[in-house]
């Protein structure tokens, strides 16, 4: 039996290897970059860049798999996954951070807080009551 296709509608964006953009460049949909970009990158969605790939900026977007090289500012609001092949030298932003080993990571590291409903006082008061 043949496969069903299902288009979801979604564009997804790809800077090809060879490929160098110079400016920011914003996304509503994914993106993966494998060729060079000296500027900021804002996306939407999920940014990927391959191994070929070299952001010379800041990237803000919801999840981004890195296994490039990226010099700037990473602020991503959910999960920043960093492959054996990635470099990374700036500063990192993120909610939820994996790294394989091998990867590259030169700077600094701010996970978002994710604080607990209720404090510890407060479970402590209720259980003497």
């Amino acid at each position: 039996m043949a496969k069903e296709i299902i288009n979801t509608g979604l564009t997804h964006n790809v800077i090809a290897s060879g490929t160098k953009i110079i400016g920011t460049i914003t996304a509503d949909n994914d993106i993966r970059i494998d060729g060079n970009i000296e500027g900021d990158l804002i996306c939407k969605g999920k940014i990927v860049v391959g191994t070929n790939g070299i952001i010379n900026g800041n990237i803000t977007c919801n999840n981004a798999e890195i296994m490039g090289n990226i010099n700037g500012k990473i602020n991503v609001s959910d999960t920043l996954s960093l492959k054996s092949t990635s470099s990374i030298l700036g500063e990192i932003k993120t909610k939820v951070l994996i790294i394989e080993p091998q990867a590259k990571f030169t700077g600094t590291c701010e996970m978002e807080n994710n604080k607990p409903q209720h404090s510890m006082e407060t479970k402590i008061e209720s259980i003497k009551k």
